[in-house]
């Protein structure tokens, strides 16, 4: 019987198929990658390179045209005291800031969910016999869910449009970025214990650092937007600005240490040879 053709998008040993059964790694109906031909092969380097710098170019140039060309829009407050940074609500809800915020985003968006289930798949494979983390790593896999989910909420529902809407993304956004992170720098605790790779020793020690990092600049910003509602001073917002973007910063390069994770592993696209037949 003739099968439609599967695509298989492999990460190294790690698989994901459009097939009929699932396996180990959820590999599909075909077992080894190199029984099937590559139409692309990518380091997971480059790859994750391509994913974060899209979002950021994104958001630098939507702040960039904020500034310049819509700076008294972009900058006003309820207050209406003096302001010099846009929040990144106000740079990427005007156009054409909101246009391109969306095209960065949506492109970026279907990898992160393969990075997702491909860091599911590696902490599988790490903690087969330990239950807890076990737990752990599929809690994991629905906050990295959750946060790409959140982000692509506000992104296209801008909070001219429909303000509810666009709040509630934001916090399933930083609510579920942070304890993603949380429960990242706790998994890769456990791998650090027992493994002794360099490369995923420095991994760990920047996904802390930037985890701190990224929970006291959401401190920061959650102050300065509160003083600021509360009394209307000159520049607070500003401040709230700055500190939202160090979030928005450090949340791309923690998933940028993904570099470090997966190694030398390449991400690839291929297709089964039409002769197979099932």
């Amino acid at each position: 019987m003739n099968l439609f053709r599967s695509c298989v998008v492999g990460l190294d040993h790690v698989t994901l198929s459009c097939g009929l059964s699932v396996s180990r790694m959820l590999q599909g109906p075909y077992s080894s990658l190199d029984r099937d031909r590559p139409l692309i092969r990518l380091p997971v380097a480059s790859f994750t390179v391509a994913t974060v710098l899209l979002p950021l170019t994104g958001f630098i140039a939507c702040l960039f045209i904020s500034l310049i060309y819509h700076f008294e829009d972009a900058t006003y407050t309820h207050c209406q005291v003096s302001n010099y940074l846009p929040s990144i609500s106000a740079a990427i809800s005007l156009v054409p800031e909101r246009y391109i915020w969306r095209c960065c985003i949506g492109l970026h968006s279907a990898p992160r969910y393969l990075l997702a289930t491909a860091y599911f798949n590696f902490y599988r494979g790490r903690f087969a016999n330990r239950l807890p983390e076990l737990l752990l790593s599929g809690l994991a896999l629905l906050c990295n869910l959750a946060e790409n989910t959140g982000l692509l909420l506000l992104t296209y529902v801008s909070s001219t449009e429909t303000y509810s809407v666009h709040k509630n993304g934001f916090i399933v956004f930083i609510a579920s970025s942070l304890l993603h992170m949380l429960i990242t720098c706790r998994l890769w605790q456990v791998i650090r214990r027992y493994y002794v790779n360099p490369e995923e020793v420095t991994s760990y020690r920047w996904k802390v650092r930037l985890f701190l990092f990224n929970v006291s600049c959401c401190a920061a910003a959650a102050y300065f937007f509160r003083r600021h509602n509360n009394y209307c001073e000159t520049g607070v917002y500003t401040l709230f600005a700055f500190f939202e973007y160090l979030v928005v910063f450090s949340n791309m390069a923690f998933h940028a240490t993904a570099v470090w994770d997966f190694g030398n592993k390449e991400v690839m696209v291929a297709t089964p040879p039409e002769d197979k037949r099932y």
